[in-house]
């Protein structure tokens, strides 16, 4: 805001005013003839009417009219009282008569830009006999306007180192910073910003973690040496101070205060502007040794849920106002969101990296399922496994053993990694005593023996284990608790009903629990035209959307269904009707299937 002070005998600023009323008369000409209105007026900055009031007072004071006017020559004048809206001013609604040739103008701008102007009439000015008093209001109100500004400057200075935090926090996490170097960061800010010499963050132990506090709780809960807290980052503090046993304040009264939930969910700001003479304070004498004079803390609040609390310390005794107070608030709430905020991306960065990983599990566990099916000219052989998660428990192999076909359908018990892990012994097991020991039953025992010795008591699995000699179409087999594989004879006159199948239950209980347990095999001799179907619990236990199983009875409908509709059915022709009769059933739902699906269909040429 620049001031004139027109003087007559002066040419100078004859000519300078001269200037400016030329200036000021084009402003208010481009006013009236209605053109775009100005941006910016001195009705956007007034607030308490000090600079109305001051140019009433030097009419008062000089007999001649002063007038504050906006940028359309409208006069803005001091009320008595506040309007409705709560203005200790208003604006006339037509431009002022002081205007035209003999009136000096004043500018106002901000950034070059008009906002207004300070009329003075023509004429010669007279000082009255109170002229002091005048002189000394019009001072009043020029000091109460210079403190408006000031005010406003000491505000938009707070805001800046506001917006500042806000910058850095925000910056931290554009690069996911990790949440150490976010409250490295907020330490660092505080200090800063509030002129302080040395602090730490300490922050509530996972353990100690609570959904939401109240103030009575939170004083039930705090132990009395803190051990609900934990050290994250310090600055300036001796390891002594870190590490003694005994809170500052008694009774921890600044962590409880600091950290109490309010209705807004934000910390609160607790201060002590002398440690040594406050009687909340516990230890001043250690406090004088480490050599701190005043605290401030602010606890570290997220969605209603205390994470911590910034303690800050000045070496000298000092005063906090209100603008520190929101200052420390505003920071300790955005460390605490950007604090989350971090835990959160590093939480999801692990979680990405154990998705890698099981898809790189899920990778191998497919490539040791077979890559295709056996080729045996009088045997038709299909397969398909469903997993129900990336990594699965069931599993099929096919062994070729002499030119016999050996055919294992195998389901551990859980999901996940654990499951794929002993499917995967499992298989190993089978595979390697399959080779070198011709009866089945004594294969199953080993496998159940190496099982029961390497696992625990809720770790086992079911398998089925059969060979077909393709030469006398006999099959030999032995189940370790697994759902009886199916078998159908399909009459060539007739369409195949119940009376036509047989199920293959013979063996024992499931591997992995009793190494004792002993396995018997069976014989059973196929005919030219018979569909084997072997399966996993996956296929009776899945569901439909009113939680009905789809059961062994259906399972047995679904197969004989395949052959009545195509009695030469293929063997893959068989696996897809009766997957298409499950998928029926269920609705499609994923959530309706469980576990994982596995299905081994032999036909005889």
């Amino acid at each position: 805001m620049s001031t004139i002070t027109p003087t007559p005998s002066s040419p100078t600023t004859t000519q300078t005013a001269a200037a400016i009323i030329a200036g000021a008369g084009s402003i208010s000409a481009a006013g009236l003839a209605g053109n775009l209105p100005p941006r910016l007026s001195i009705t956007d900055f007034l607030t308490d009417g000090s600079l109305a009031s001051m140019c009433s007072e030097l009419c008062a004071l000089t007999g001649l009219r002063v007038e504050l006017q906006d940028p359309l020559g409208r006069t803005v004048h001091k009320l008595d009282t506040p309007d409705a809206s709560g203005k200790l001013w208003a604006v006339s609604p037509a431009p002022s008569d002081v205007r035209g040739p003999g009136v000096r103008t004043v500018p106002l701008d901000v950034g070059g830009e008009p906002i207004g102007h300070i009329a003075i009439a023509a004429g010669d000015p007279k000082l009255g006999s109170n002229a002091r008093h005048h002189l000394e209001r019009a001072i009043a109100f020029l000091a109460a306007g210079a403190s408006e500004i000031c005010s406003h400057e000491l505000e938009l200075r707070t805001r800046m180192k506001e917006l500042s935090a806000v910058a850095r926090m925000s910056s931290l996490l554009s690069r996911a910073a990790n949440p150490k170097r976010v409250l490295e960061v907020a330490l660092e800010l505080v200090l800063d910003v509030l002129s302080l010499d040395a602090g730490s963050i300490m922050l509530v132990r996972a353990g100690a973690r609570r959904e939401r506090l109240i103030a009575s709780e939170l004083a039930a809960h705090l132990d009395p040496h803190e051990e609900d807290l934990e050290l994250a980052v310090s600055r300036n503090l001796s390891q002594d101070w870190l590490d003694l046993p005994v809170p500052l304040s008694k009774d921890r009264l600044f962590d409880r205060e600091a950290m109490i939930v309010r209705p807004d969910q934000a910390g609160q700001v607790v201060i002590s502007e002398d440690l040594l003479h406050d009687d909340r304070i516990l230890i001043p004498d250690r406090a004088r040794e480490e050599g701190l004079g005043a605290a401030i803390h602010a606890g570290m609040v997220f969605s209603g849920r205390p994470l911590g609390v910034i303690r800050a310390y000045s070496r000298t005794p000092r005063t906090f106002d209100e603008a520190d107070r929101k200052l420390m608030a505003s920071i300790a709430s955005q460390a605490a969101a950007a604090l989350e905020q971090s835990r959160l991306l590093q939480l999801e960065r692990e979680e990405q990296q154990l998705q890698r990983q099981l898809s790189l599990a899920a990778d191998v566990q497919r490539r040791m399922l077979p890559r295709g099916v056996p080729n045996f000219p009088s045997l038709d052989v299909a397969a398909r496994y469903i997993p129900s998660h990336d990594l699965g428990g069931d599993f099929y192999d096919f062994f070729d053993l002499s030119g016999h076909l050996g055919i294992v359908v195998g389901d551990v018990v859980g999901k996940g990694i654990a499951a794929a892990l002993l499917m995967s012994s499992v298989r190993a097991s089978l595979r390697a005593y399959a080779q070198d020991l011709y009866h089945l039953d004594e294969v199953v025992s080993r496998v159940n023996h190496a099982l029961a010795r390497d696992t625990r008591d809720h770790e086992f699995a079911s398998l089925w284990y059969g060979i077909i000699d393709p030469a006398t179409m006999r099959l030999t087999y032995c189940s370790a608790g697994h759902e009886s594989p199916l078998v159908v004879r399909v009459p060539k006159h007739r369409a195949p009903t119940l009376a036509d199948l047989d199920e293959l239950s013979v063996g024992g209980m499931v591997v992995g629990i009793d190494p004792s347990q002993r396995y018997q095999r069976a014989l059973f001799d196929v005919r030219p035209g018979d569909v084997l179907l072997a399966y996993t619990d996956g296929v009776p236990d899945a569901t439909n959307a009113g939680g009905e199983r789809f059961g062994k009875a259906r399972t047995r409908e679904a197969l004989l269904l395949a052959l009545r509709e195509r009695p030469n059915a293929s063997a893959g022709e068989v696996v897809e009707r009766v997957l298409r009769e499950l998928r029926q059933f269920t609705g499609g739902s994923q959530s309706g299937r469980g576990d994982d699906i596995t299905l081994v269909c032999v036909r005889v040429r």
